[in-house]
């Protein structure tokens, strides 16, 4: 695949004009900018700093050293190369002198998943006479949107995923005293690979009061035994291959023939809040509402809160799904940070919010959602609606 081939360039250059700006300005150095990969494509190794100039009017041009160029392979437009620093910065100046462009920035860091941009470029731009605005809107628009083979790619390992997680919990949740989150943790690592699916990090299986850390992980030498009426949290990611949008869900079972009562309570108001954020985007859809991120994670943080629940709700109800597993699209937030950004057509994302109660038990239920021209399709097709149960 060549670099931009997913790029519109003709609707890009009229976006730009539209907000007035003369070009994108993409930064990247030892890969610290998503939204570089995303335009750039597969590359050999890069090791010095990269400019991907994306003009309003004109051909897109790339700045990269001499010894990175090979790496870039084909490129649909000008490559300017430059050796040192002085070339650098004449580049650049001829770029971007007294032009108004976009930078993955965001004020105070707001948003620090478009912040990107290490201060020490936006000075030396500023020195060479640009003026910087936020490149937020053109992310979600043009590289965060999800193409049709990647929902493709997404239905496929979302209903693999799925299927790994309910034959694994309805088989776990029978053998109390018998099994360990740590030997799970690998039975779900082995399904995934049979599938023949890509994650990075392991998945998250929890027991009991373990479930109430978000971020849990286990290991065997602090691997929990499961006891009877322990909850069983997987949450479990996994994606086609390295090059396409991945799949993320969680789901919760009880070890035991009846799940307790609290546990019950915790796991309907968690899935009711799932389902509210989720009918505020078809609410706003169908009302030709403009929707962002944050008011969905004040849809499903509120019916927690009336829940009374809501202290035990600590992180954003969602985050954006691309090439990253959390993406750099808009995130279903109003709570850790105020994203207000656009939700588009095209945009992917998790919905997934949790209940954390220290000491006892944590329940997080996590579907998938894409945001089609008609309303949102939710994957997996079916969603956990009731506790698995031994």
């Amino acid at each position: 695949m060549t670099a931009l081939a997913h790029l519109d360039l003709d609707a890009l250059g009229a976006a730009l004009k539209q907000r007035g700006l003369d070009g994108w300005l993409i930064y990247d150095f030892h890969g610290i900018n998503p939204v570089a990969r995303r335009m750039l494509g597969p590359t050999g190794m890069l090791t010095r700093r990269l400019f991907l100039w994306l003009a309003a009017v004109g051909p897109p041009r790339l700045v990269v050293h001499r010894i990175d160029r090979p790496g870039v392979g084909e490129f649909p437009g000008e490559v300017q190369v430059y050796t040192t620093w002085q070339e650098l910065h004449q580049a650049l100046t001829d770029l971007t002198r007294g032009r108004r462009i976009a930078m993955e920035t965001f004020a105070e860091n707001a948003v620090p998943y478009l912040d990107l941009v290490p201060s020490g470029v936006v000075e030396l731009l500023t020195r060479l006479g640009a003026k910087l605005v936020t490149s937020a809107p053109l992310v979600t628009e043009f590289t965060s949107r999800w193409s049709a083979a990647e929902l493709d790619d997404h239905r496929t390992a979302a209903e693999a995923i799925a299927t790994i997680a309910r034959t694994t919990l309805a088989r776990v949740v029978r053998e109390p005293g018998r099994t360990d989150e740590h030997g799970v943790q690998q039975h779900v690592i082995a399904r995934i690979r049979e599938q023949g699916l890509t994650f990075d990090d392991p998945p998250i299986v929890a027991f009991g009061p373990n479930a109430a850390d978000p971020h849990y992980s286990p290991d065997s030498a602090s691997s929990r035994t499961l006891a009877e009426g322990d909850v069983v949290l997987v949450d479990l990611w996994a994606r086609r291959s390295s090059d396409t949008v991945w799949a993320d869900q969680t789901w919760m079972g009880v070890a035991g023939p009846t799940p307790p009562d609290d546990v019950r309570q915790v796991f309907e108001a968690v899935v009711a809040a799932r389902d509210a954020a989720v009918d505020r985007l078809r609410r706003a859809v169908a009302g030709g509402e403009r929707v962002t991120g944050a008011m969905l994670d004040t849809a499903a943080r509120e019916l927690l809160t009336d829940r009374g629940y809501g202290a035990y709700f600590g992180h954003r109800t969602g985050h954006s799904i691309d090439l990253e597993l959390h993406g750099s699209g808009p995130h279903l937030d109003d709570f850790e940070t105020h994203d207000v950004r656009e939700l588009l057509p095209g945009v992917g994302f998790s919905v997934e919010p949790g209940v954390y109660l220290p000491g006892r038990f944590g329940v997080r239920s996590e579907i998938n959602v894409v945001l089609g021209s008609t309303g949102p399709e939710v994957t997996p097709r079916e969603p956990q609606r009731v506790l698995i149960t031994g």
